[in-house]
């Protein structure tokens, strides 16, 4: 079991829901093990978001209901048997779980089904299910078509949920702080590391082992990359090349299941070449620049297209692009190399809540989704206000089928330089990230430092390598 918060403070958040929904009863489902490649090997435990928000409890096979007609909440599980005690160790009993997060009532599983059964003449909230053992399972419960089960979700719900998860308590940024720390460790071994000849299989080795030893282990699929142009690149199977940019974009998840998040792009060999200091500036322009505008009351989409601007403008001063900045970013033309968002909410997941809907996250009535490419990519586009954590983590990326198609098109040709392209063609990609609370006087950027200079990331390279 991972550490908890006081009682009181799981207690707080589920009467506030309760208030927030106002009637009905609100179904949670914890996660269960998930088996690798046959039943006894199984992945690494990770208990539902929500879950740990509400209840704290991070044992599998859980779940948990607040009826909040009749004022009840119940905590349901199953105690060990004397067989899972020879495997495990003896474990605390069900009603003991519950009583460490303020929960009076317990029950065993099977009896989950019965209570929602009597109780089917009245509203019972979900959020949708992401994986698909609890999507049967809810399916079950509720007696619905496993494949449409999701189409009931209760938007009452996951609004109030992201009301209350998008702003962090400060034991949360708190918790965030020391995740960032970590992610310092991590992101400097990586670094100091780094050495033509190497491989990125071990800098992914190293980084995983930082994120284990310090911590619940990674909070994503490490992104470690000579070819920094493909977002989620998984091959590490490649030696390190002299001359070629290392992206490197993890974040470790802290004991108590906070998530940071950050990206450093550097040179394999210790050493910018011109070409590559020129457009790793412009992306640290912009990264910084997008930090500096982080304040309460900001829509995050303003910050986004501030830094498509930076970025426009540094390659236009380079002859990549041309025209007017204002116009060219209004059209997308930016998005040919900086074709995602500027950044998203990251809490107890490393995308806040995604799993609750991005529009629902991001969006709201006052912002609604662009249909427009690159711009589309935005996962944040709402004001801020105090208490929310976001990344800001532009990019400059040379996508050759991208840009082939574009040129193909002449797409937006008045504004790119498509014949001054060719010879970055091999470029790769470069992108710069941290992690950033709106606080009620600005901003505060979590975590130790990591290099991120051209000059700090020049003295830190292979030095121990």
């Amino acid at each position: 079991m991972n550490p908890l918060f006081e009682k009181s403070v799981y207690v707080a958040r589920r009467e506030k829901l309760a208030q927030k929904v106002q009637s009905g009863i609100i179904l949670f489902l914890g996660n269960n093990e998930s088996p690798m490649n046959y039943p006894a090997n199984c992945y690494t435990f990770r208990q539902d978001s929500n879950f740990i928000y509400y209840f704290g409890l991070t044992a599998p096979s859980l779940a948990a209901i607040i009826d909040i007609d009749e004022n009840r909440t119940i905590l349901f599980g199953d105690d060990v048997t004397i067989d899972d005690i020879i495997w495990v160790g003896d474990q605390p009993a069900i009603r003991d779980l519950a009583a460490q997060v303020g929960v009076s009532e317990s029950m065993p599983l099977a009896k989950l089904e019965d209570y929602l059964a009597t109780n089917s003449n009245r509203k019972i909230h979900f959020v949708k299910q992401y994986r698909f053992d609890n999507q049967i399972t809810l399916a079950n419960l509720l007696k619905k078509n496993v494949n449409k089960v999701n189409n009931y979700a209760s938007i009452d719900l996951i609004k109030a949920i992201v009301s209350m998860r998008s702003v962090k308590e400060d034991r949360e940024i708190a918790e965030m702080e020391k995740a960032a720390d970590m992610a310092y460790t991590m992101h400097t071994t990586v670094q100091r590391n780094c050495k033509v000849g190497g491989t990125e299989h071990r800098l992914v080795g190293l980084a995983d082992g930082v994120a284990t030893g310090y911590g619940n282990g990674i909070s994503f699929g490490i992104i470690l990359s000579q070819h920094g142009e493909i977002f989620h690149n998984a091959d590490h199977n490649v030696k390190l090349k002299s001359g070629k940019l290392l992206l490197m974009d993890a974040g470790i998840e802290g004991l108590m299941n906070y998530c940071s998040d950050y990206t450093r792009s550097f040179p394999v060999n210790g050493k910018f070449t011109e070409k590559q200091r020129n457009i790793y500036e412009i992306v640290l322009k912009a990264n910084m620049a997008g930090i500096k505008m982080v304040k309460a009351g900001t829509p995050y989409r303003d910050i986004h297209f501030a830094a498509a601007e930076i970025i426009m403008q540094g390659l236009k001063d380079l002859g990549l692009m041309k025209g007017d900045v204002k116009e060219g970013v209004r059209l997308g033309a930016h998005a040919l190399f900086f074709p995602h968002g500027l950044g998203h909410q990251i809490g107890l997941d490393v995308h806040d809540m995604e799993g609750l809907g991005e529009d629902y996250v991001g969006y709201d009535d006052e912002f609604k989704r662009s249909e427009l490419f690159g711009t589309c990519n935005l996962r944040m586009a709402r004001r801020l206000e105090p208490g929310i954590v976001m990344t800001v983590e532009p990019g400059i990326y040379f996508i050759p089928k991208l840009i082939e198609m574009w040129r193909a098109e002449k797409h937006l040709a008045d504004f790119i330089n498509y014949s001054k392209l060719d010879s970055y063609l091999s470029f790769g990609g470069i992108r710069v990230e941290d992690c950033v609370a709106v606080t009620e006087k600005g901003h505060k950027v979590l975590g130790k430092a990591i290099p991120k200079t051209v000059a700090e990331l020049e003295a830190t390279i292979g030095i121990d390598a």
